[in-house]
């Protein structure tokens, strides 16, 4: 018996896996995109509502303008690439908050959020298209959904999306604040890490695609690490440091500057 459970389970598994996109890495996809979108849209607005919006200032139509600009670029290379069915689920929404935190987030279907606190990092409009891509990467990657996989796995067994939420609608909404970086990452620490790596090097090709120098990348994060002191800011608290990610981006500068070099 015990046998039969474990073959269910695993074909269970096997079926709810998916590949991210350019680096082939194999993903648990047990909540799909028609399912989470009504839960997305209902806590991004709530957020979005909740805040001091400044997206119509000149600061945050540069968000909007990078966002857009890099999204784009990324839109039509999944296209080309036979990735069209992805780029069916993205609608996406770029606004600037009004806060000190020096953190940015995306959740899933594009709707991203900047936080004042992260513009003099970035410092100029090739500084956001570092954070911007990496943001647009995690959409792409589905790390959310994956994120929230791994969660409902750990705490409601391999229960359907649907079911998961009439158990327990909280901890879906709070599984959901989580998985985008909005609350505690208790239980996500180990998937957040792996997860952040490869937004940094799909973030890196994103740019470069849009026609943005990712060399600037590497530089960034010397400024993050910088004004992080002895406290790392919250973009940096569950993640990988920032000798390691800097490491990790010049390992796939050559083939950014590829892409940069065909965007120019």
């Amino acid at each position: 018996m015990k046998r039969v459970i474990a073959i269910f389970i695993l074909v269970l598994l096997l079926d709810a896996c998916s590949k991210v996109p350019i680096t082939g890495r194999s993903r648990l996809s047990a909540v799909s995109h028609e399912e989470i979108m009504p839960l997305v849209n209902e806590q991004y607005d709530s957020v979005i509502n909740e805040g001091k919006v400044l997206t119509n200032t000149a600061d945050g139509r540069k968000v909007v303008e990078v966002g857009s600009r890099i999204s784009k670029a990324v839109e039509n290379f999944l296209v080309q690439e036979g990735y069209g069915d992805i780029v069916d689920e993205f609608d996406w929404e770029f606004n600037l908050l009004e806060s000190e935190q020096i953190n940015a987030w995306c959740m899933p279907g594009g709707k991203v959020a900047f936080y004042t606190g992260i513009l003099p990092i970035t410092k100029n409009e090739t500084g956001i298209a570092v954070v911007m891509g990496h943001e647009i990467a995690h959409a792409v990657a589905s790390h959310s959904q994956e994120r929230m996989s791994n969660g409902m796995a750990a705490n409601l067994g391999l229960s359907i999306f649907s079911a998961a939420m009439g158990q327990n609608p909280t901890m879906m909404q709070q599984l959901l604040l989580q998985s985008v970086g909005i609350g505690s990452q208790l239980g996500m620490l180990k998937f957040s890490r792996k997860h952040e790596l490869e937004a940094d090097e799909l973030g890196l090709l994103f740019m470069a695609m849009a026609g943005y120098d990712p060399r600037e990348a590497p530089v960034f994060w010397e400024r993050m690490s910088a004004a992080g002191g002895e406290a790392p800011p919250e973009f940096l608290s569950t993640h990988p440091g920032p000798d390691r990610r800097i490491e990790r981006l010049n390992a796939n500068m050559k083939k950014a500057m590829e892409y940069y070099e065909q965007a120019k």
